[in-house]
């Protein structure tokens, strides 16, 4: 049971491969943080590798449907929990590098100790709050984030960090209207636009999410983003 097991996790890893246009061997990285992920110790909640295969791997790579990731060289992955989606992004993008951003250093070095298992020399951890990560402003392609805080609040931690012209692209399900609308008056405020979300399924019978996308089209105000908390304590749009 073990063998057939492994096998249909190769194969499930050689078709999500096929299907993002990476090389084969890249395979290989992601089978090893999948490994990784497996530890009891793993700061994770799904552990067993068939499970995973689906909800850290293909999920992550749903995000090359987004324009915004190719051509990024610098990327922050903020609240990166357990290194997902850097860590798959960081195998898939080689010509990009990896910033994951998590306050907790136990999950930094559990991201460290996985990229240097599989291998994968252009991701690291920093730890920090995303809102206190100072060495960032300004320079960040591409701000991605999953299961991690309202759009609001997620626009209001990228804003400073990107670049004019950079992206946020944010991993949720199917927003609430009202999520959106507190997006919209926040994007005003911080120099976004939003961008049309774009609806991806990452593995057959796991339902649907969506891609939330905002580019910076101005600068961000002084003052943004506000002290730590202040973001989820008082998200801007909010009536």
């Amino acid at each position: 049971m073990k063998r057939d097991n492994e096998k249909a996790i190769q194969r499930r890893l050689a078709d999500l491969c096929s299907a993002h246009d990476l090389d084969r061997e890249t395979g290989t990285a992601f089978r090893s943080v999948l490994e990784s992920l497996a530890d009891e110790h793993a700061p994770t909640a799904v552990r067993d590798p068939s499970e995973g295969v689906n909800v850290h791997i293909a999920d992550s790579l749903s995000g090359l449907e987004s324009p915004e990731l190719q051509g990024a060289e610098l990327i922050a992955d903020i609240g990166s929990g357990c290194g997902i989606p850097g860590l798959v992004l960081a195998v898939a993008l080689p010509q990009a590098r990896v910033i994951a951003v998590e306050a907790s250093g136990r999950r930094c070095e559990f991201i460290e100790a996985a990229a240097s298992r599989a291998g994968i020399g252009n991701i690291e951890a920093v730890k920090s709050r995303a809102e206190e990560w100072s060495d960032g402003l300004g320079k960040c392609d591409l701000v991605v984030a999953r299961a991690v805080a309202p759009l609001a609040v997620l626009a209001e931690y990228a804003a400073p960090l990107l670049k004019p012209g950079g992206a946020l692209v944010a991993w949720k399900g199917t927003p609430e209207p009202e999520e959106l609308e507190a997006a919209g008056k926040a994007a005003v405020v911080l120099g976004l636009e939003q961008l049309d979300a774009i609806t991806v399924k990452p593995w057959p019978g796991g339902g649907r999410r969506q891609l939330q996308r905002l580019r910076k089209v101005g600068p961000t105000p002084a003052g943004y983003p506000r002290r730590a908390g202040m973001a989820t304590k008082r998200p801007l749009g909010q009536s």
